[in-house]
């Protein structure tokens, strides 16, 4: 994602962000800080992490008061210990305290969410295994919060329904078999490509004669994704999905699957602990 689709993409949620926060005016600033009055502030990281959301950030700021210049000392998808300056500012007083909370919301948010990818990214980095996320994911925020992935280390699953076939256990109940919900996809028509979610070895059977994608391992237990590689050899790439956590994805990855898919990256990451120090 260029710089430009990222702020697009922010633009509309910031907007929405400030009017919740800010509403008719912020009291506390415009009662204690004179208007004119200018001011130096940093952003610092509390915690180790990885950073995301830098340019969202800054754009916060903006939004608020152009006048405020944002200088970024570190780039999104690098890592942060306790006391490191990500960015600097300087300029109208009121503005920075202002856009304060609002901007340090978007940059812990979406650096939790690189954060958590990057644990999952380290702990299957012995094994083939890529991360992806699913579109689990905050209502309105699903292009920040898949770039954020990206910025931890993963890679991005669909970005919505309108990108690629996933044919699930509910598809395929209404079609009455994987192989007519496959029939009927082709029908239709389109270039994207085709996954679909087998729970058992006998529906993976059926979807390997079936020419897919992808094949979607949904919540089998480790000896029965050792069988699934072994039977698939290799033919379609597999991704596990259903119950990961950062205590068994390594596990999972030793099982020779392709992909791992989390919905926990993004529907469960912490926010990283950042604040706004400032310099009078």
């Amino acid at each position: 994602m260029q710089h430009e689709e990222l702020i697009a993409a922010a633009r509309p949620l910031i907007e929405l962000a400030l009017a919740e926060d800010v509403g008719s005016g912020d009291l506390t600033t415009e009662s204690t800080i004179p208007e004119g009055r200018s001011g130096q502030a940093a952003i610092v990281a509390k915690a180790h992490g990885v950073l995301a959301g830098l340019p969202v950030a800054a754009e916060v700021f903006r939004r608020v008061d152009a006048r405020i210049g944002f200088e970024a000392l570190a780039l999104d998808g690098e890592p942060v210990a306790p006391g490191d300056v990500v960015a600097r500012l300087q300029g109208p007083l009121p503005g920075i305290l202002t856009a304060e909370r609002t901007a340090l919301n978007f940059l812990a948010r979406l650096s939790g969410i690189a954060t958590t990818t990057a644990r999952f990214v380290d702990a299957v980095a012995p094994y083939k295994a890529v991360i992806l996320d699913t579109r689990k994911t905050t209502p309105g925020w699903r292009l920040l919060e898949k770039y954020a992935v990206r910025c931890g280390g993963g890679r991005n699953h669909r970005l919505g329904l309108y990108d690629m076939v996933l044919i699930k256990d509910n598809h395929i109940a209404a079609c009455g078999s994987i192989s007519e919900a496959v029939r009927r996809v082709r029908a239709a028509g389109g270039e994207v490509p085709i996954e679909v979610e087998v729970r058992t070895l006998e529906e993976l059977e059926e979807a390997l004669g079936l020419g897919v994608d992808r094949i979607l391992l949904d919540n089998m237990d480790q000896a029965t994704l050792r069988e699934a590689v072994h039977l698939a050899g290799g033919k379609v790439p597999l991704e596990a999905s259903g119950g990961i956590t950062l205590e068994n994805v390594a596990q999972v990855a030793a099982c020779g699957v392709d992909f791992i898919s989390v919905g926990a990256i993004t529907h469960s990451a912490p926010a990283l602990d950042l604040s706004l120090e400032l310099n009078v």
